[in-house]
This record gives structure tokens, C-alpha cells and sequence, in this order.
């Protein structure tokens, strides 16, 4: 960003939006050694108060607003994300329904077709940040100073450019997961602010907003705390020390491979000596975490068990080996391929540092019938109309279940788009059936899995959050990222782990060559892994988390990745795609990629989605190639063009992989986005979990993964924090003279008191001091905030309350009047656990004392 003048901010930033890239020329991947190349496993990519005043310098007329800059059709523009990555897609219609006559339209719905140009542009276009909302001349609303505007003052020229501004900073945030006018849970929990809500928040938004564009403005350069306060008013210089330290410590801003920021120096650690860290599982996740902790200041050391680094994300270098074509090779990404959604996408970010030429995935997509005719435009259009009209059935019959059936009920997804395909008479035609078919199946390489075992209620929990912009190659393969990332990182290949041992004194990982101890472990192994139970938990894992594992599904998608002589299926296609006469094979080679633009060589890979992943992988990888092939010659072979002979082909065995035991995860019958969040959950402090399965937003993406190492490794960072903070001060008593109870009664779960509160109503729940019964004593208050949808729990956020107070708020009329009681006139702050203070923590050491005799 440039600054500006006054009253204006700095300029906001283009968006790292990709545009088509000449090919690179093919780059050597490490490779599996244990494995035969024609067995090399595959892998999936993969997601104000009205009187707030603004804190930036100069005037704004209408601040608080353009802190919210989500309204009419722009709204409509930044829901429409694109689909998930090349290998899963997750794609589906949002819980409430859109219109059936908007289906074709609706890009929640259209957008599962990724062969299809997406209804809208990015959030952040490549020319610039568009103005989502031009600064109405309406009354403004305060300045910092508490001297408000006055009313009908007609706006100066620096203030609406300062509100557009603010406008495409919120755009920006919006694009790397914030949510548009409120802190995110991550903000919550570590307690940016000491109470939520009114002008601290409006302000903080602002402010966190600007630190973040600052950042993607230019990811090569560090954005330091006294840069940012550069554009902001001294006075709110603890906003800004807030907000730097947060989107710090996650890895919002200063994270990657530039150089200026692989030269910071480390962060003091939490104590000394600094934590050890053990991290099983070298893909994106443990990769991103360790180089993270690492620049705060912790030990790090990474157990692998294959002998590469990278994971489900694994590039193979193929060659010619006939003598006519000696120098023919390419790239081949047998896994995570697609990095969808450029805009807010970290990887997208750390391309642009390292230099990587991003090649946008081109829409036009032709389809094929069996015996090699194009689909008839038409009908295709017909077929895709009836088939986003399905889905849009199922949305409204879910909407009605879950408004009329208490606890829900849940089906597959398959067996509801079948019976409304039945009730409706869609694609009675053959032809129509074989189209509906590969729309199907495109669903199925979404999810990877069949439909028959998709969470109809469930299956699209993510939809809201994906990634808007373009979807993008990144020439040579995405192991440039894995070499990248791991370079300089201690890791141990080899060595398979068996059992995670985990105690109040640290933890023990074992492999079957060798033990290592630290203070923390992060397991960021695949569900499949978790789902097998080859790794031994001692203790064992909570029953919460062990149910998750079993609910959630972990799916399966191969590929066939074949060199060519040359290229004879016109380069100038990203994808084409293959009818199938059988219902039950639709996934056989429904879609093909070619990669001739980014690979180096003439490369086209066959995705296998749905039932036939799993019958292929039955198959021998010879037969597999014959099966290809011949699918190959009936599409091309009507045209007169040969289909040559592959001078190297590869299939894919991620089902049975030991390493992975599947592709990627997704919702399964009975499952829920909960159950990411299950599997996110730390055990003790000690144990930690991460993976695009625990990421609830991105889940099957190359993204996700690598987000999930980033909230880990600040998770890991708070927790280092409340050990050191319990370690300078293990005796810490409470002041109180009645009662002196040692703080550390942590073999009591606040939750469990809790269930049995001294008062409840709505979603407060009290327990009252045990120490006295004075009407001016506090109490502690809890507060659930967004209810999960399966009862699996809440976000909860407390406070300290009179007991005399506790009465009166009781006998409100709803939630929301309370809330707005409590801070306006009780003057209570709701913050997380670690915000309470000294006050607090004695009163809960007070509780848990009484509870404890």
C-alpha cells in the first residue's frame, strides 16, 4: 500500500487473481522410494454499534458501515465461492434454498460444475478491489473523539474514498475468513478485546482489517506494529498492538517464504527453555505449523513415515524411456492438484512471494457420449437445469425436516436426489440419464465418496466459506510448495508412529524405530490413519473425539496419470470429460485433466470417482491403463485422430495407502461440520490435532490443511503461555481472607458444574461464590453463543455478575434483552475463561474448591 494524505488510507491492494501462465519446464519430484511406480498412491486437495466511530485519520462519514460492507447484490457476489480443489470440489446448494427458477443461476448450485464459468467474478478482481458500496451522504457517525457529525453535512471527497477503503479492507478480510462485521471465534478465545461488542469492537474491526490488507497489499515485506499505526490514531495504538499480535500469532500476516520474512528473527519463546514440539506427519498441515512455531520460538522436530515430505501432496516426475522420444517428461500431481480459489488463499499468497506462475484453469469443458459424439448443447443445458433443480429439492426438503423435526433426521443424499429424480421424471431419456449421470459423478469426486453415504442434511456444511477467485495450476506441481516449505525443518523420514503417550509431564511418541519426548505432540495424520487406529493413544482419546472419527467419512479418488508422445486431445482444453452407458460405472473415467500447459510435457490425467475408485483399485494397474486407453480411442478415434500408446502411465492406490487409507474426508450419513470441530479439539494441552479433517471451513483442501497447521500452532503458542503463566506463580492464592484455596483444583471440570448451575435461563447458566451469600458478591456467568446444530455444545463466553443482579436478569424477556442489560447497565464484560483476571480465577478456584469437598 502507498500512503495517503490525511484523511485518506493507504490505496487498497490488488488481488493476487492468477491469469494464464506459459509452462515451466518439468521439475524433478522427490519420489516415494518404497513404492513401484505403477502403484504410486494419489491424493486429494483438498475454505458495529450505530454510534462506532472509525479509528483511522481524517473524517469518515459513514465509518461503522463501511466496517460492514456486505449488502445487496455485493453480498450476493462475495457468497458465491468457488468449488473446492481439482481433487474434491465440494460444492452444494446452501441450507436454505434458493429459488427452483434461479437454479442454472444460483452459483451455490451451478458452481458444482466446474467445467461451467463461474456466475460471478472474484471478491477482489485482478484490475483492483471493486467498490462494493459507494458512501451514501447519510449522516455520519462519530469520531473517535465522541463529537459526532453533523446531520446532513454533504460528505468530503477524502471521506468517501476513506469509505471505499474500508470497504475493500473488509472485502479483503472477508476473503481469508473473517467474518464481515463481528470477531471471528479465534478472536474470541484469546480475548482481543476485554468485552464484546459496542465501539472498542467497530473500532478494532477497522483496524484489524487494515493490518491484514497491509499485509496482502505486499506479502514480501513484513508488516511490523509501528507500520500499521502509521494510517491509525495514536490513541488506538493498543487496537493495533491487538490486532498485529492476533493476526501475528495465526498467521494471518508475516507467514510464507519470502525472504524478508524468512529473516525475522524468532519470537521470545513462552518460557525457557523454550517448549519442544513433536509433530507427526510432514503434509501442509505439519509443515505449516512447524515453520510457524519455529519463528515463535519453539523446538520443532517432525516425525514422517513416509521417506518424502508432502503427504497427500506429491508431484512425480515422469519420463520417456522409449528411445524415438528421449526427452519427453512431465510433472504429474498424483494428489492435491488445484489450488482453488485465489483470493484469500494462503498458498496463493506464498506463490506470489516464492514467484510461482499460477495458470487459471480454463472453464471450457466439452463432454462426451460413449461412443464418442459431443453432447448436444441443448440437452446439456436441459439436463444441468434439472439436475441443480434436484438439489435444489433436496435443500428445501431438508429446510422442512429441520423445521419440523426437533433433533432432525438425516438420509443419504443419494437416495433424496433418486426419489425426487423419480417423482419429477428427469432424464427419462437415455442419453439424459447418461448426462444426469456424469453431473452425478461430478458430485461424487466433490465429496469422494458415493452418494449414497453424503449426509443429505450436512453434505455442503462448508459451501459458505470457500475461496473466491480464480482455480489455478501452479506449474511443475505442487511439491514446488512441499520442498519449499520444508527446507530447513528438522524431520525424521522412516519412522512410522505407533503410540502418542501423552501425561501431565509431556508426551512420548513411539515409532516402531525409535522414541522421542517432548512437551507437546500435533498429530496431523489423515482420518483414514485415525479411522484404522494404527496409532495407539495412551490415554486413550476422549469418547467425544473417538465417536467423531467414526461419524465423519474419509473417501476415496484415483488417478490415472499418462505421458503421451505428444498431444492429441487439443491443449487448449483444461478438461474434457466421458459419458458412461452404466449408472454404476458413471465415475470410470468421467473427467479428464490435462496438464500439457503446466506439466512440461504432453500429461493427461483420468479422475475415478465414486463406487468405481474402489472397484479400481481391484483392478490390476495394467488393465486399469488398457480401460483408458480404450476410452481415449472411442472418444477421438470418430475424428480420425490416433490415440498413441502412454510412454509412462501411472495409477493411483490411496485406499490403500498405509499412510492415508483414503483421499479426503466428507460428511457421512449421521455426521455434521461439528465433527471437524471435534476433531480440532486439543486433549489436555498436551495432544493436538491438525488436517484439512479438522478444519471445519476447508475441509478437503490443500488450503485447509495448511490453515489447520497455522490455528494449531497458535493454539500451541496459548497453551505454552498458561503452562509459563502456572509456572511463575504455582502458589497463587486467593485473597480473599474467608476462603484460601489453591488455584490449581484442576481435576474439576468447570463444565461439569455447570450442568448443575445455582441459576438458568435462556443461555445464562450461574454458580454463585460459595464463600458468601452477599447480594453485592459475584457470581460467575456463562453464556452460550451459536448453539451447534447436533447438541454437541456451544462457544461459551463468561462474566462476572452481583448476585442481587442475577434475579433481575432472570425475569427478562429473551437473550437479546439480556445481553444488552448486562453490558449497558450491570456493566458486565463477556470475555473467554483467560480474560477474567485475578477476580476470576479466584472465583472459580473458590467453586471448584466447594465442589471439591
Amino acid at each position: 500500500m502507498e500512503e495517503g494524505s490525511e484523511a485518506q488510507l493507504p490505496l487498497p491492494p490488488h488481488a493476487e487473481a492468477a491469469e494464464p501462465t506459459e509452462p515451466l519446464p518439468p521439475v524433478p519430484m522427490d519420489q516415494d522410494e518404497g513404492q513401484a511406480a505403477d502403484a504410486e498412491p494419489m491424493e486429494r486437495e483438498g475454505e458495529g454499534a450505530a454510534a462506532a466511530a472509525d479509528p483511522m485519520e481524517g473524517e469518515v462519514e459513514d465509518a461503522a458501515a463501511a466496517a460492514v460492507p456486505m449488502e445487496d447484490e455485493a453480498a450476493d457476489e462475495v457468497g458465491a465461492a468457488e468449488p473446492m480443489d481439482d481433487d474434491a470440489p465440494t460444492s452444494s446448494p446452501t441450507p436454505s434454498a434458493p429459488s427452483a427458477t434461479a437454479a442454472v443461476d444460483d452459483s451455490t448450485i451451478a458452481r458444482k460444475r466446474r467445467r461451467r464459468k463461474k456466475q460471478f467474478p472474484g471478491m477482489i478482481p485482478t484490475a483492483g478491489v471493486r467498490v462494493i458500496r459507494a458512501a451514501a451522504p447519510a449522516p455520519s457517525t462519530a469520531h473517535l473523539n465522541g463529537i459526532p457529525r453533523r446531520r446532513g453535512r454533504p460528505p468530503t471527497s477524502s471521506s468517501l474514498r476513506l469509505a471505499r477503503e474500508l470497504d475493500a479492507e473488509a472485502l479483503i478480510a472477508l476473503a481469508a475468513g473473517f467474518p464481515a462485521d463481528s470477531l471471528s471465534e479465534d478472536e474470541v478465545v484469546a480475548a482481543v478485546l476485554p468485552h464484546i461488542g459496542g465501539a472498542d469492537q467497530a473500532n478494532y474491526l477497522v483496524v484489524r482489517n487494515h493490518v491484514l490488507a497491509l499485509w496482502r497489499s505486499n506479502p514480501h515485506s513484513p508488516v511490523a506494529s509501528n507500520t500499521a499505526l502509521a494510517s491509525i490514531r495514536v490513541e488506538h495504538a493498543a487496537l493495533v498492538a491487538a490486532a498485529h499480535s492476533f493476526l501475528s500469532d495465526h498467521a494471518y500476516i508475516n507467514f510464507g517464504l519470502a525472504p524478508s520474512v524468512l529473516s525475522l528473527p524468532p519470537c521470545p519463546p513462552p518460557s525457557l527453555p523454550p517448549p519442544s514440539i513433536l509433530i507427526v506427519g510432514a503434509g501442509f498441515a505439519g509443515l505449516a505449523a512447524a515453520r510457524h512455531l519455529m519463528s515463535l520460538g519453539f523446538k520443532v522436530a517432525i516425525v514422517e513415515g513416509r521417506l518424502r515430505p508432502g503427504g497427500r501432496v506429491f508431484t512425480k516426475s515422469m519420463h520417456s524411456t522409449a528411445a524415438e522420444h528421449p526427452d519427453i517428461a512431465a510433472a504429474a500431481d498424483l494428489g492435491g492438484s488445484v489450488l482453488t480459489g485465489i483470493n484469500g488463499n494462503p498458498l496463493g499468497v506464498i506463490a506470489r512471494q516464492l514467484g510461482f506462475p499460477l495458470h487459471k484453469v480454463r472453464d471450457k469443458c466439452p463432454l462426451y457420449l460413449p461412443d464418442g459424439r459431443p453432447v448436444d448443447p441443448d440437452m446439456d443445458s436441459r439436463v444441468e437445469a434439472a439436475f441443480n433443480q434436484l438439489l435444489d429439492k433436496v435443500c428445501q426438503l431438508r429446510q422442512v425436516v429441520a423445521d419440523s423435526i426437533p433433533h432432525g433426521v438425516d438420509v443419504s443424499l443419494g437416495l433424496a436426489l433418486e426419489a425426487f429424480r423419480v417423482a419429477h421424471g428427469v432424464a427419462a431419456e437415455p442419453e439424459e440419464r447418461m448426462l444426469l449421470d456424469w453431473h452425478l459423478a461430478n458430485l461424487e469426486y466433490a465429496n469422494a465418496a458415493p452418494l449414497a453415504d453424503l449426509s443429505m442434511a450436512f453434505w455442503d456444511q462448508d459451501d459458505p466459506y470457500e475461496m473466491g477467485g480464480d482455480h489455478c495450476f501452479i506449474p511443475g506441481g505442487n511439491s514446488r510448495f512441499v520442498c519449499a516449505l520444508a527446507d530447513g525443518i528438522p524431520i525424521f523420514y522412516g519412522q512410522t508412529v505407533r503410540k502418542i503417550h501423552y501425561g501431565c509431564d509431556g508426551v512420548m511418541v513411539y515409532t516402531d524405530k525409535q522414541t522421542f519426548r517432548g512437551d507437546m505432540v500435533l498429530c496431523t495424520v489423515p482420518l483414514g490413519v485415525l479411522k484404522k487406529g494404527d496409532i495407539q493413544f495412551v490415554p486413550e482419546l476422549p469418547t467425544q473425539k473417538r465417536e467423531a472419527i467414526e461419524r465423519l467419512g474419509f473417501g476415496l479418488l484415483n488417478k490415472v496419470a499418462m505421458l503421451f508422445p505428444y498431444d492429441f486431445w487439443d491443449g487448449r482444453i483444461d478438461t474434457f470429460g466421458h459419458l458412461t452407458e452404466e449408472s454404476c460405472q458413471r465415475g470410470k473415467f468421467f473427467l479428464f485433466y490435462s496438464y500439457s500447459s503446466v506439466s512440461g510435457g504432453p500429461l493427461l490425467i483420468a479422475l475415478v470417482a465414486g463406487e468405481s475408485a474402489i472397484e479400481f483399485e481391484k483392478i490390476s494397474p495394467v488393465e486399469n491403463v488398457e480401460k483408458v486407453l480404450e476410452t481415449l480411442r472411442k472418444i477421438f478415434s470418430p475424428k480420425g485422430i490416433e490415440v498413441p500408446n502412454p510412454l509412462q502411465a501411472i495409477c493411483t492406490r490411496w485406499g490403500t495407502d498405509k499412510f492415508t487409507y483414503g483421499s479426503y474426508s466428507y460428511v457421512a450419513i449421521g455426521s455434521s461440520g461439528d465433527d471437524y470441530d471435534i476433531l480440532a479439539e486439543s486433549i489436555s494441552d498436551r495432544v493436538f490435532f491438525a488436517g484439512e479433517a479438522t478444519n471445519r471451513r476447508y475441509p478437503a483442501t490443500m488450503h485447509g490443511a495448511l490453515l489447520s497447521g497455522y490455528r494449531e500452532a497458535a493454539n500451541i503458542v496459548r497453551a505454552a503461555r498458561r503452562r509459563a503463566k502456572k509456572v511463575d506463580s504455582p502458589e497463587k492464592l486467593d485473597v480473599n481472607d474467608e476462603v484460601k484455596v489453591d488455584v490449581k483444583v484442576d481435576n474439576i471440570d468447570l463444565d461439569d458444574l455447570f450442568h448443575a448451575p445455582d441459576a438458568a435461563f435462556g443461555g445464562f447458566s450461574v454458580l454463585h461464590d460459595p464463600s458468601t451469600s452477599e447480594p453485592d458478591s459475584f457470581s460467575l456467568l456463562r453464556v452460550g453463543i451459536g448453539a451447534r446444530k447436533l447438541g454437541s455444545g456451544s462457544l461459551f463466553l463468561y462474566g462476572l455478575i452481583m448476585r442481587k443482579n442475577v434475579a433481575n436478569l432472570a425475569a427478562m424477556e429473551g437473550d437479546e434483552q439480556r445481553l444488552s442489560t448486562l453490558y449497558r447497565d450491570f456493566g458486565t464484560k463477556l470475555v473467554g475463561l483467560d480474560g477474567l483476571g485475578d477476580s476470576g480465577s479466584s472465583l472459580i478456584s473458590r467453586i471448584k474448591g466447594a465442589a471439591k469437598k
